[in-house]
């Protein structure tokens, strides 16, 4: 069975830093594509970072550019969102989602793409 679950949240101060972990079970993060998402309250889920199959495509929002990094441990088979300079609008249940198959040289913040979704770890900015 294909898994993800999500760590790393928590609540932090405004400029301070977050590093999220999604950690995969029942397939491989090395070949797979792998998208972070976030949703505030009252808003629609939204596409934040992604890295596709091969670890050398990556994505991000213009809303987080400068600021997350996304990477991935091949041996931990994990893959992370680094944050830093978090803002209040950063606030969220952040997601980690991936596909069945694999994407290589593209990585759409599409959340229709993804059809496999952890279960959410909260992130609140607020000093």
């Amino acid at each position: 069975q294909l898994q993800l679950v999500e760590s790393g949240g928590g609540l932090v101060q405004p400029g301070g830093s977050l590093r999220l972990s999604c950690v995969a079970s029942g397939f491989t993060v090395d070949y797979s594509a792998i998208g972070w998402f976030r949703q505030a309250p009252g808003k629609e889920r939204e596409g934040v970072s992604c890295i596709d199959s091969s670890g050398s495509t990556l994505n991000y929002a213009d809303a987080v550019k400068g600021r997350f990094t996304i990477s991935r441990d091949n041996a931990k088979n994990t893959v992370y969102l680094e944050m830093n300079s978090l803002k209040s609008e950063d606030t969220a249940v952040y997601y980690c989602a991936t596909l069945r198959g694999r994407m290589f040289g593209i990585c759409p913040l599409r959340r229709t793409t993804y059809t496999i979704w952890g279960q959410g770890t909260q992130v609140t900015v607020s000093s």
